[in-house]
């Protein structure tokens, strides 16, 4: 459904630090950087951070998150603690098991250093 999602940083150097930590738990390579934005290219799809065309400062969606699928807890796990090693702060509740609609899910959750809210989900 997706190609690409794209989202804002003030500081590229930090979330280019962030992000090739917290994306290489997941096996993605570091990113690419094109100008004032960096690519994470994947089989199944692109994630991209990037300073503001505008000039305006970046700011994050209230009520958004962006979820990275993981094989097991484990990697959800060692996505959290990357993410935390490199200047996220967690959020929501600790890292664990989760029952829906959908089913049990293993979830982690992080704010990277711009405010942006991530999820590490793994379906059980």
């Amino acid at each position: 459904m997706f190609s690409h999602i794209m989202i804002g940083t003030n500081d590229l150097d930090r979330a280019k630090g962030f992000y090739d930590k917290v994306l290489g738990t997941l096996g993605v390579p570091p990113a690419r950087v094109d100008g004032h934005r960096i690519f994470y290219m994947t089989p199944t799809g692109v994630f991209s951070v990037s300073l503001p065309i505008n000039g305006e400062p970046a700011t994050f969606a209230n009520g958004g998150t962006i979820g990275f699928a993981c094989k097991d807890a484990a990697q959800a796990d060692a996505w959290h603690a990357a993410g935390l090693e490199a200047g996220g702060t967690t959020c929501e509740d600790p890292p664990g098991v989760r029952e829906g609609a959908t089913g049990k899910m293993y979830l982690a959750y992080l704010r990277d250093p711009d405010g942006n809210k991530l999820c590490a989900l793994h379906r059980m």
